[in-house]
């Protein structure tokens, strides 16, 4: 089992910035990809960004440019930079870990993220 913990949502103005975490702990795999997604009200749960844990990266066109994934892999952890934000990107956030080689999936309870004048 793994367990995901997302923080650092928050209430935002227009073109302000939010700087997501996800700490994983449990057996997590050397191999696995950790990823942002989000559900905003109505909405299917999408791909906001992705890395692998070689680095590489993978990021909805909605967010390309203004938000940026990374990780510290030795604390098993995945941020999220969201700068530029528009109301759009309302929703909540969660975050996912997939283990290889059985492409395990695990989700966080996510964290909302409100982005309003």
């Amino acid at each position: 089992q793994v367990q995901l913990v997302e923080s650092g949502g928050g209430s935002v103005q227009p073109g302000g910035s939010l700087r997501l975490s996800c700490a994983a702990s449990g057996r997590l795999s050397s191999f696995n990809t950790m990823g942002w997604y989000r559900q905003a009200p109505g909405n299917q749960r999408g791909l906001v960004a992705t890395i692998t844990s070689g680095g590489v990266t993978t990021y909805a066109d909605s967010v390309k440019g203004r938000f940026t994934i990374s990780r510290d892999s030795a604390k098993n952890t995945a941020f999220l930079q969201m700068n530029s934000l528009k109301p759009e990107d309302t929703a909540v956030y969660f975050c996912k870990v997939k283990n290889e080689p059985f492409n395990t999936v695990y989700w966080g309870k996510g964290t909302l993220v409100t982005v309003s004048s």
